[in-house]
């Protein structure tokens, strides 16, 4: 959950339990999946990696997305609608190209 190497583990384990206001013991035992953290730390947990509780949970419409994707996303729903229509447009043209490619590749 919080890092690959043994050092990296380490490190973020200790910044992640101070944020959370827990043990790096439990914080240990999550990262080992020895133990599933309680509902308000799991929020917790995500507020401290600024991602939402169903993207830590790898659940919900947006959890295969990485943060920059996310916060893209959360970017063009500031825009205005005018602004956000063009955006829609130039999109769209790309999908229906990469769409295009696709049928052709595989003969469909």
């Amino acid at each position: 959950m919080v890092g690959t190497s043994e050092d990296a583990r380490t490190s973020d384990g200790e910044e992640l339990a101070g944020k959370v206001s827990a043990s790096m013991s439990i914080i240990g035992k999550y990262e080992r999946n020895e133990n599933q953290p309680s509902i308000e730390m799991a929020l917790k947990i995500a507020k401290a990696f600024d991602i939402t509780v169903d993207f830590l949970l790898g659940e919900g419409d947006f959890a295969s997305y990485d943060k920059e994707t996310l916060a893209r996303l959360e970017n063009i729903q500031k825009m205005d609608d005018n602004t956000r229509s063009v955006l829609f447009n130039l999109i769209d043209t790309y999908i229906q190209n990469f769409k295009t490619k696709q049928a052709f590749a595989t003969g469909k």
